[in-house]
């Protein structure tokens, strides 16, 4: 914040209605991170967890559960803080450009969304620091799916031998469909469909339902956003 360039009795407030919508900006993306952490920390998921100490209580009713209680605290806080960033917005119109109806909850909202980000903070990189993953059962909650969750590609690579796609969607979903209500593996299911494995080699079947494919640039999206 630098002195303004032209004011009246009061000071325009759009200035502070960026910085309280810059604080709620930051406090969403880090309730968007804690949302994940407790989707991820479900027990019937289980990929990964916020770290439980030894002797620690979850649910008070269900002793076997691992409560998200941190996130759960990012993502409640994160709310205030975008309230708050409306009452910025709100204290923008003054009448005449002079009248002091904004200090008020100004004397509020600034301090406690300051304040309340800073903690944020503070917790989401503990929690990230501390997250405890398990990679297997991200591989298990993967195969629950009997390979559906590649048919997106699978489309893709029928297109690029120059099936259109809606073809390409046809044969595609009517295996998928099959999986869905019969049981079964779809990949199996894709190697016997004769419209695709004409198009398709066995390889690069293969290809489509490798999981490496897919994380081949992992490495390079972090170096290009780390370096």
């Amino acid at each position: 914040m630098k002195a303004a360039d032209v004011s009246t009795q009061v000071i325009q407030r759009d200035r502070y209605a960026e910085y309280l919508c810059t604080l709620a900006i930051i406090a969403s993306t880090l309730e968007k991170v804690a949302l994940q952490v407790r989707h991820w920390q479900r027990t019937e998921v289980r990929e990964a967890q916020e770290k439980f100490k030894t002797g620690q209580k979850g649910s008070s009713a269900m002793p076997h559960k691992r409560n998200p209680i941190l996130s759960e605290r990012i993502c409640g806080m994160a709310r205030t803080v975008r309230a708050n960033s409306i009452v910025g917005l709100e204290n923008v119109a003054l009448w005449h450009e002079r009248d002091i109806s904004h200090s008020s909850a100004e004397r509020i909202v600034l301090p406690d969304s300051s304040a309340t980000l800073d903690y944020i903070l503070a917790k989401a990189t503990s929690l990230l620091d501390t997250l405890v993953v398990y990679p297997e059962n991200m591989l298990k909650n993967l195969n629950l799916t009997h390979g559906l969750v590649f048919s997106g590609q699978l489309m893709l690579a029928l297109t690029q031998k120059g099936i259109s796609r809606e073809d390409a969607y046809v044969y595609t979903q009517r295996n998928a469909m099959k999986v869905w209500d019969e049981g079964g593996d779809y990949q199996e299911l894709i190697k016997s469909d004769a419209d695709i494995s004409s198009h398709l080699s066995a390889e690069e079947i293969a290809r489509v339902f490798d999981l490496k494919h897919y994380l081949r640039n992992v490495g390079k999206v972090f170096d290009r956003v780390f370096d």
